[in-house]
């Protein structure tokens, strides 16, 4: 008999409760520290024991992770005991069949948070979308999977990558070789993500075809680009100079992503930036989205979601 403070889950199968239970129990014990109870595993059965209100949360959490199945990763545990603890009735398995690309390693990149799924659909439905958020949010992972995505389904005929080469807080004085080696290493995340759902194979056949360019900023004055999929990296580093110069380029048949975190600006003391200013240009105007990811949002190392908060709180503070 099981008393008033305690329930069972049951699992389908053996696979999927080591699945929810993780290696050595691990997702069951961050869902016990998450909600002070105690979970314990009896062949399919878990039996959670605690108050009311952690039983339920509890369940709730537990449920989410099962929908998954052997799907499941650490990234989902974290998300599904945060949309408990936030009372948010989001499914996670109704995420994960959002698609927005398969890579060429069969690996299938689809939206992991109900921001992540916001943003895609943004794009999906406007011809210039703003994707605003902290760090480790998926804001130009995920604008590069939609763009590899509407290559290969042949909406647009290429795709354009640039970021401002502007030094992260950091004097690098003079790199040596031409001009290509210059820029590169302003460049590189772009190349990491692209080889990661291309492969680099792919990746090099469509750059010597000129269907991928990278590039800096600087590159895009005087062009009109028709056709193409555009995505403008690190945006709060523009000058609203820039950014106008950027968002008239536009040409038929077009779709622009502009990412940014406009709590890390490298421009120099004094200068605007242009991804600040233009949320207030732009406000309204039909065919523009704006999406803003935030820290529960964030799909790398959970510490990274600790660390914002602490950043958040202290800047309050100072203000």
């Amino acid at each position: 008999m099981v008393d008033a403070l305690s329930q069972i889950i049951r699992l389908r199968d053996n696979e999927h409760a080591q699945a929810v239970s993780g290696k050595r129990d691990e997702n069951l014990r961050l869902v016990e520290a998450a909600f002070d109870v105690r979970i314990v595993p009896r062949g399919l059965d878990l039996l959670i024991s605690g108050s009311d209100e952690a039983v339920a949360k509890t369940r709730k959490a537990l449920t989410n992770m099962a929908s998954l199945g052997t799907d499941l990763t650490s990234h989902d545990v974290y998300y599904a005991i945060k949309l408990s603890e936030n009372g948010d009735s989001t499914a996670l398995n109704e995420l994960s069949a959002g698609i927005v690309v398969t890579t060429h390693r069969g690996k299938i990149i689809r939206p992991k948070t109900s921001g992540q799924r916001r943003y895609i659909g943004t794009i999906s439905r406007s011809d210039v979308v703003f994707g605003i958020g902290p760090a480790g949010t998926g804001k130009t992972y995920l604008a590069m999977a939609a763009a590899i995505a509407s290559l290969k389904k042949k909406e647009v005929e290429r795709v354009i990558l640039t970021r401002p080469a502007v030094e992260a807080g950091e004097h690098l004085g003079f790199l040596p070789g031409d001009l290509q080696d210059k820029v590169d290493p302003y460049l590189r995340p772009l190349y990491d993500a692209l080889y990661d759902i291309l492969g680099q194979e792919t990746y090099v056949k469509y750059r010597e075809k000129g269907i991928i360019e990278i590039a800096p900023l600087a590159y895009m004055r005087g062009r009109t680009l028709d056709d193409s999929f555009i995505i403008l990296d690190e945006a709060q580093n523009c000058t609203p100079e820039q950014m106008k110069m950027f968002l008239t380029r536009l040409g038929f048949g077009s779709k622009a992503v502009i990412t940014g975190d406009i709590t890390q600006v490298d421009l120099p003391r004094g200068k605007t930036s242009g991804l600040i200013q233009i949320q207030k240009v732009l406000k309204g105007v039909e065919g523009i989205g704006f999406c803003y990811l935030h820290e529960s949002d964030v799909v790398r190392h959970p510490l990274v979601q600790r660390i914002i908060q602490a950043y958040d709180v202290y800047d309050k503070s100072q203000s």
